[in-house]
Protein backbone atom coordinates (compact mmCIF):
# COMPACT_ATOMS: atom_id res chain seq x y z
CA UNK A 1 0.00 0.00 0.00
CA UNK A 2 1.17 3.42 -0.95
CA UNK A 3 1.32 6.14 1.76
CA UNK A 4 -0.44 8.64 -0.52
CA UNK A 5 -3.27 6.16 -1.03
CA UNK A 6 -3.57 5.60 2.72
CA UNK A 7 -3.76 9.35 3.32
CA UNK A 8 -6.46 9.77 0.67
CA UNK A 9 -8.43 6.84 2.08
CA UNK A 10 -8.19 8.40 5.56
CA UNK A 11 -9.42 11.71 4.16
CA UNK A 12 -12.36 10.00 2.46
CA UNK A 13 -13.33 8.21 5.67
CA UNK A 14 -12.91 11.47 7.63
CA UNK A 15 -15.11 13.42 5.22
CA UNK A 16 -17.70 10.64 5.40
CA UNK A 17 -17.63 10.75 9.20
CA UNK A 18 -17.99 14.55 9.22
CA UNK A 19 -20.94 14.39 6.82
CA UNK A 20 -22.54 11.67 8.93
CA UNK A 21 -22.20 13.74 12.08
CA UNK A 22 -23.69 16.96 10.65
CA UNK A 23 -26.63 15.41 8.79
CA UNK A 24 -29.76 15.51 10.97
CA UNK A 25 -31.53 12.26 11.74
CA UNK A 26 -35.10 11.34 10.87
CA UNK A 27 -37.47 8.51 11.83
CA UNK A 28 -36.28 7.69 15.37
CA UNK A 29 -32.87 9.27 14.72
CA UNK A 30 -31.91 7.18 11.67
CA UNK A 31 -29.46 8.79 9.26
CA UNK A 32 -28.18 8.11 5.77
CA UNK A 33 -24.61 6.81 5.98
CA UNK A 34 -22.34 9.05 3.93
CA UNK A 35 -19.33 7.10 5.17
CA UNK A 36 -20.66 4.34 2.92
CA UNK A 37 -20.46 6.64 -0.12
CA UNK A 38 -16.88 7.55 0.74
CA UNK A 39 -16.03 3.87 1.16
CA UNK A 40 -17.43 3.19 -2.32
CA UNK A 41 -15.38 6.07 -3.77
CA UNK A 42 -12.27 4.68 -2.07
CA UNK A 43 -12.90 1.22 -3.51
CA UNK A 44 -13.36 2.67 -7.00
CA UNK A 45 -10.14 4.67 -6.66
CA UNK A 46 -8.09 1.86 -5.10
CA UNK A 47 -9.50 -1.46 -6.35
CA UNK A 48 -7.26 -3.86 -4.44
CA UNK A 49 -8.38 -6.31 -1.78
CA UNK A 50 -6.05 -4.93 0.92
CA UNK A 51 -7.30 -1.38 0.48
CA UNK A 52 -10.92 -2.52 0.26
CA UNK A 53 -10.57 -4.53 3.46
CA UNK A 54 -8.94 -1.61 5.26
CA UNK A 55 -11.62 0.83 4.07
CA UNK A 56 -14.43 -1.55 5.01
CA UNK A 57 -13.14 -2.26 8.53
CA UNK A 58 -12.35 1.41 9.23
CA UNK A 59 -15.68 2.60 7.90
CA UNK A 60 -17.52 -0.12 9.82
CA UNK A 61 -15.88 0.73 13.13
CA UNK A 62 -16.47 4.47 12.74
CA UNK A 63 -20.05 3.92 11.56
CA UNK A 64 -20.62 1.70 14.56
CA UNK A 65 -19.15 4.24 16.98
CA UNK A 66 -21.28 7.07 15.59
CA UNK A 67 -24.42 4.98 15.03
CA UNK A 68 -27.66 6.26 16.55
CA UNK A 69 -29.18 2.81 16.01
CA UNK A 70 -29.49 0.97 19.35
CA UNK A 71 -26.89 -1.82 19.39
CA UNK A 72 -25.64 -0.79 15.95
CA UNK A 73 -21.90 -1.24 16.50
CA UNK A 74 -21.47 -4.90 15.49
CA UNK A 75 -24.11 -4.80 12.70
CA UNK A 76 -22.26 -1.82 11.19
CA UNK A 77 -18.93 -3.65 11.12
CA UNK A 78 -20.46 -6.77 9.55
CA UNK A 79 -22.44 -4.66 7.09
CA UNK A 80 -19.47 -2.61 5.86
CA UNK A 81 -17.22 -5.65 5.56
CA UNK A 82 -19.76 -7.64 3.53
CA UNK A 83 -20.77 -4.63 1.42
CA UNK A 84 -17.17 -3.57 0.78
CA UNK A 85 -16.06 -7.00 -0.39
CA UNK A 86 -19.13 -7.54 -2.60
CA UNK A 87 -18.76 -4.03 -4.05
CA UNK A 88 -15.06 -4.72 -4.74
CA UNK A 89 -15.88 -7.97 -6.57
CA UNK A 90 -18.52 -6.18 -8.67
CA UNK A 91 -16.09 -3.35 -9.50
CA UNK A 92 -13.51 -5.90 -10.68
CA UNK A 93 -16.14 -7.73 -12.72
CA UNK A 94 -17.31 -4.51 -14.40
CA UNK A 95 -13.85 -3.03 -14.91
CA UNK A 96 -14.31 -3.03 -18.69
CA UNK A 97 -17.09 -0.41 -18.36
CA UNK A 98 -14.48 2.09 -17.20
CA UNK A 99 -14.74 4.76 -14.54
CA UNK A 100 -17.98 6.40 -15.66
CA UNK A 101 -19.93 8.45 -13.14
CA UNK A 102 -23.28 6.95 -14.24
CA UNK A 103 -22.03 3.39 -13.75
CA UNK A 104 -20.56 4.37 -10.39
CA UNK A 105 -23.83 6.00 -9.28
CA UNK A 106 -25.78 2.83 -10.12
CA UNK A 107 -23.22 0.73 -8.26
CA UNK A 108 -23.41 3.07 -5.25
CA UNK A 109 -27.21 2.75 -5.27
CA UNK A 110 -27.03 -1.03 -5.42
CA UNK A 111 -24.29 -1.08 -2.81
CA UNK A 112 -26.42 1.06 -0.51
CA UNK A 113 -29.33 -1.36 -0.88
CA UNK A 114 -26.98 -4.26 -0.07
CA UNK A 115 -25.57 -2.35 2.90
CA UNK A 116 -28.99 -1.44 4.29
CA UNK A 117 -30.29 -4.97 3.87
CA UNK A 118 -27.20 -6.46 5.51
CA UNK A 119 -27.29 -3.95 8.38
CA UNK A 120 -30.99 -4.43 9.10
CA UNK A 121 -30.66 -8.22 8.88
CA UNK A 122 -27.71 -8.25 11.29
CA UNK A 123 -29.46 -5.83 13.63
CA UNK A 124 -32.59 -7.97 13.59
CA UNK A 125 -30.60 -11.13 14.33
CA UNK A 126 -28.24 -9.65 16.93
CA UNK A 127 -30.15 -6.95 18.82
CA UNK A 128 -33.65 -6.65 17.38
CA UNK A 129 -35.17 -3.62 15.71
CA UNK A 130 -35.91 -0.50 17.78
CA UNK A 131 -39.42 0.28 18.91
CA UNK A 132 -40.82 -2.93 17.42
CA UNK A 133 -40.33 -1.49 13.93
CA UNK A 134 -40.68 -3.88 11.03
CA UNK A 135 -37.78 -4.64 8.69
CA UNK A 136 -39.79 -3.47 5.68
CA UNK A 137 -40.71 -0.19 7.38
CA UNK A 138 -37.07 0.62 8.17
CA UNK A 139 -36.02 -0.45 4.68
CA UNK A 140 -38.57 1.89 3.07
CA UNK A 141 -38.08 4.77 5.53
CA UNK A 142 -34.29 4.72 5.89
CA UNK A 143 -32.57 2.59 3.24
CA UNK A 144 -34.42 3.77 0.13
CA UNK A 145 -33.95 7.50 0.86
CA UNK A 146 -30.27 6.74 1.61
CA UNK A 147 -29.95 5.14 -1.86
CA UNK A 148 -30.95 8.41 -3.50
CA UNK A 149 -28.85 10.58 -1.20
CA UNK A 150 -25.76 8.41 -1.61
CA UNK A 151 -26.11 8.32 -5.41
CA UNK A 152 -26.49 12.12 -5.60
CA UNK A 153 -23.57 12.60 -3.21
CA UNK A 154 -21.46 10.27 -5.36
CA UNK A 155 -22.41 12.14 -8.56
CA UNK A 156 -21.27 15.41 -6.97
CA UNK A 157 -18.12 14.27 -5.15
CA UNK A 158 -16.61 11.60 -7.42
CA UNK A 159 -15.86 13.87 -10.42
CA UNK A 160 -14.30 16.46 -8.10
CA UNK A 161 -12.00 13.89 -6.53
CA UNK A 162 -11.01 12.28 -9.84
CA UNK A 163 -10.25 15.68 -11.40
CA UNK A 164 -8.11 16.65 -8.41
CA UNK A 165 -6.26 13.34 -8.61
CA UNK A 166 -5.60 13.72 -12.34
CA UNK A 167 -4.21 17.22 -11.79
CA UNK A 168 -1.96 16.12 -8.95
CA UNK A 169 -0.76 12.97 -10.77
CA UNK A 170 -1.81 10.90 -7.77
CA UNK A 171 -1.02 7.20 -8.19
CA UNK A 172 -4.43 5.56 -8.37
CA UNK A 173 -6.28 3.46 -10.87
CA UNK A 174 -7.98 6.69 -12.04
CA UNK A 175 -4.75 8.34 -13.12
CA UNK A 176 -3.73 5.15 -14.92
CA UNK A 177 -7.01 4.91 -16.86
Amino acid sequence: MNTKNLVLMALLVGVGAALYLIIPGYGEGMKPDFMLTMMFIGILLFPTFKETFLLAITTGVLSGLFSTFPGGFVPNIIDKLVTGIVFFVIVLALRQLGQKVAVGAVLVGLGTILSGTTFLSMALLLVGLPGGAAFSFLFMAVVLPAVGLNAVTFIIIYPIITNLLKRSKFSTSISQA
